[in-house]
């Protein structure tokens, strides 16, 4: 054991007894080390991988997206099924989207949530069915809409009185008909980041619970437009099942109240299902949270005495965000003496424009060294970026060995979801690739940007 110390790090960053164990919550399932000590993913090893496709890489395993898709949707399957109904499972798109991870899923028997024109399109280019997408988003354009009404998706999630008129008039138009839900605001607030709780009132999303009504009662009065239910999202990296439960609670009073206008066949329920990010991390497995939530449901309808609806759900980050790890180099290593101890700066060539989450919002995520087993004793190290801003931060705070030297390779966990799709090329820094892997293959899904990627954009450059 190692005695207490002054410190610097977090209470909730315990000092291991090796710097080199993976706690198998934040990793992939066929994340292992090799008999060399290197870390191994989706069976390549990590130098093995570095020396085709090169640093910062975006790694995702294939197996693991595949067996937490397939979960996800036989939990709630089950859950439905013991309380008397029927679920759809959506993968969130917006937590990481490209053709590859949509078939995927979809083979995995889920269906597709898309929340603009380009989400739809990549979809769409991945030979999705329309019938299985729902497009949600506060601000779908006139264009945006009439698109998915022209291809045929199979719910549009209505965030706006102005969006109703929209669809009215596209549907009077074009002679179609739309099925659609209505986004509403329980008023819960999730036991999440502020930026990440979608329910609250004072925000961009959705329509109050008592402004709902008649909304509902004009998309009712609107030939081309089939009003399928009401979806209600709390938030996003949310570990308990209470939240959930409340804000089905009053979403379930509204939903009451709309059956003497008509049939209101179905609930959706969001997504927002936590994943592991550090060794503090413990969220509800997956079979306990369908269990959970679709009981609440039940006794809700129960205790009001209607019949309960079919069900959907939207995770995202649940799906793909274990299953992602990024690999990097190390650059330049320094110690910094603080008043309550000295913490070990290590940069790595990527940083905030391939993983923006640490800067947004202070996540947290852990970090191994990868291309080999370290021998020293853990010692405090901040990972940070290349870019030129003081909040680049990849991993606050972890304990790393300290003879981890430049030119090693580090691993950071859990970045499969909201890390690509929040990259920009902050500093001129292409974007890397994302290479899936399984059973000991590995292939681009996703290209990687070069510096004359970059040059092509910018008009001022003669060629």
């Amino acid at each position: 054991m190692h005695s207490a110390v002054t410190s610097p790090a977090p209470d909730w960053l315990v000092v291991p007894d090796d710097a080199n164990d993976l706690v198998p919550a934040v990793w992939p399932a066929s994340v292992a080390r090799t008999s060399e000590g290197e870390l191994s993913i989706g069976g390549i090893a990590a130098g093995a991988l570095v020396r085709e496709y090169g640093t910062p890489l975006q790694v995702l395993d294939e197996g693991e997206v595949r067996r937490r898709a397939a979960a996800t949707r036989s939990a709630f399957d089950a859950a439905a099924e013991e309380h008397g109904t029927t679920a759809r499972v959506y993968y969130a798109g917006k937590a990481l989207l490209n053709t590859t991870i949509v078939r995927w899923v979809m083979d995995e028997g889920l269906n597709v949530d898309v929340c603009t024109g380009g989400e739809l399109e990549v979809a769409l280019a991945a030979g999705a069915d329309a019938g299985r997408l729902g497009f949600h988003g506060n601000n779908k354009s006139t264009a945006e809409l009439e698109r998915a009404v022209e291809v045929g998706v199979g719910t549009i999630i209505i965030d706006s009185a102005l969006e109703i008129e929209r669809l009215a008039a596209i549907v009077s138009r074009t002679g179609t008909m739309q099925r659609v839900m209505l986004r509403v605001n329980s008023g819960v607030h999730a036991e999440t980041h502020d930026f990440l709780a979608t329910a609250h009132e004072d925000q961009k999303f959705g329509t109050p619970l008592d402004a709902a009504a008649a909304l509902v009662a004009r998309i009712r009065e609107i030939e081309g437009l089939a009003f399928a239910g009401l979806h209600c999202h709390i938030g996003s990296q949310i570990f308990g099942v209470a939240g959930f439960r409340e804000s089905a609670g009053r979403v379930l009073d509204l939903h009451e109240q709309l059956l003497a206008g008509g049939d209101v066949p179905q609930l959706n329920l969001g997504g927002g299902f936590g994943i592991a990010y550090t060794r503090a991390d413990t969220p509800e497995a997956i079979e306990t949270l369908a269990q959970g939530i679709v009981a609440a449901v039940a006794e809700g309808c129960a205790a009001r005495g209607i019949r309960i609806p079919a069900l959907s759900f939207e995770p995202g980050r649940a799906i793909v965000g274990n299953a992602g790890v990024t690999l990097y180099e190390v650059g330049t290593i320094k110690d910094v003496a603080l008043e309550n101890g000295s913490r070990r700066y290590m940069s790595v060539d990527g940083g905030m424009s391939d993983n923006a989450r640490p800067a947004l919002y202070g996540a947290q995520f852990s970090a191994r060294l990868a291309s080999r087993e370290g021998a020293g004793e853990p010692v405090l190290v901040r990972v940070v970026g290349k870019h030129c801003e003081s909040g680049d931060i990849v991993v606050d705070h972890e304990y790393l060995p300290d003879d981890v030297v430049p030119g090693d390779l580090l691993a950071v966990p859990a970045t499969g979801a909201y890390c690509a799709p929040l990259s920009s090329n902050y500093n001129h820094v292409p974007r890397p690739p994302i290479v899936a892997v399984h059973d000991g293959a590995s292939r681009v899904i996703v290209r990687g940007e070069t510096i004359a990627d970059l040059l092509g954009r910018d008009a001022g450059i003669e060629r």
